[in-house]
């Protein structure tokens, strides 16, 4: 969201009135109305009437390109299609577009909206007993790998790359790992090594088509339900070409720390070995690529700072991640 330097309080104030007067853009039922239940990169909204129910999305400014945010609903609808993924289908406006643009009087730039039917389910908790979600998470990030490697992508693909260069290069996705909250000068000498080491082991795993393509790029809790047995995947957002094993990372954003990742590893593996082959070579590589998340998630933290979440783990987020880093480190040496 921090492309905006208005306040927070005040910018949510003007989404929330673009998101309500924007509802007329989809067929809704009459006396709709949008609540906020989540701002990050975008702001999310819940839209009720009666028994109606939607989720609507309100994209942040120069982040996606309208073809890009086409390409993403384009890849998620056919995985649905080819039933590879549970996951809500976008909603046509009644101007028969997916993406629609809203614009409010007190923003300096017009919004790009996707609406989706609601799903069930809950989102997991990281205290729970997450070992048979994540071996179904590993079977799900199998399917929409093999499915990314036949899929004929849109050309140009104009989506973010999650390689060493969005996370470390001059023009990161998400800025310097170096500009967010408590890096001190001590963190950061033991970061700089992490990151050179990080660099070194992913030019040495190399870009072949059995490991880098067109993924989901953040498979954290927040973007599953969970319904029974049943996992849907939601929110494509992010979805762009990376390393297939940057999917379980995503998947342990924020709790890399946790106790149970261990157990979470060894289900995800399991469950990805099920659909799909995995060599010791690249099982070996999980600790770079969830290492490499986890800066990327440092400097998201730098950079969207005025946000809720953001600011609660903005304490403690970088020496943490010093720490997984050192360990990381040895575990190589």
């Amino acid at each position: 969201m921090l492309a905006d330097t208005i306040p927070l309080q005040v910018l949510l104030r003007h989404l929330d009135q673009l998101a309500n007067s924007s509802l007329q853009l989809w067929a809704v039922p009459e006396g709709a109305q949008a609540r906020l239940i989540n701002v990050s990169e975008n702001a999310t909204y819940l839209v009720e009437a009666g028994d109606f129910r939607s989720i609507l999305r309100v994209h942040r400014p120069a982040y996606h390109s309208r073809r890009g945010i086409e390409q993403e609903l384009a890849w998620s609808q056919a995985l649905a299609a080819d039933n590879m993924v549970l996951t809500p289908p976008p909603i046509i406006g009644r101007n028969g577009a997916l993406v629609q643009k809203g614009h409010h009087p007190d923003l300096p730039e017009p919004r790009f909206m996707v609406m989706f039917a609601f799903a069930p389910g809950r989102q997991p908790d990281e205290n729970e007993d997450l070992a048979a979600p994540f071996e179904r998470l590993g079977a799900i990030a199998a399917r929409t790998h093999i499915h990314s490697q036949g899929w004929q992508k849109p050309t140009p693909l104009e989506r973010l790359h999650w390689d060493a260069e969005a996370v470390f290069g001059p023009q990161a996705n998400w800025g310097d790992w170096r500009d967010a909250p408590n890096v001190t000068p001590e963190i950061r000498a033991v970061l700089e090594k992490a990151e050179a080491l990080i660099c070194r082991r992913l030019a040495a795993f190399g870009k072949g088509p059995d490991r880098f393509g067109l993924v989901h790029a953040d498979m954290r809790l927040a973007n599953l339900l969970i319904e029974g047995e049943t996992t849907r995947l939601i929110d494509f957002d992010d979805c762009g070409l990376g390393w297939f094993l940057y999917d379980f990372a995503t998947g342990i954003s924020f709790m890399e720390d946790h106790p149970q990742v261990p157990v979470l590893r060894q289900a995800w593996v399991r469950g990805y070995r099920s659909v799909r082959p995995l060599s010791e070579a690249e099982e070996v590589e999980i600790d770079t690529f969830v290492m490499l998340r986890r800066m990327a998630l440092l400097a998201w933290i730098g950079s969207h700072i005025e946000a809720p979440e953001p600011q609660a783990m903005a304490p403690h987020f970088a020496a943490g991640t010093a720490k997984l880093a050192q360990a990381y480190i040895e575990g190589f040496a």
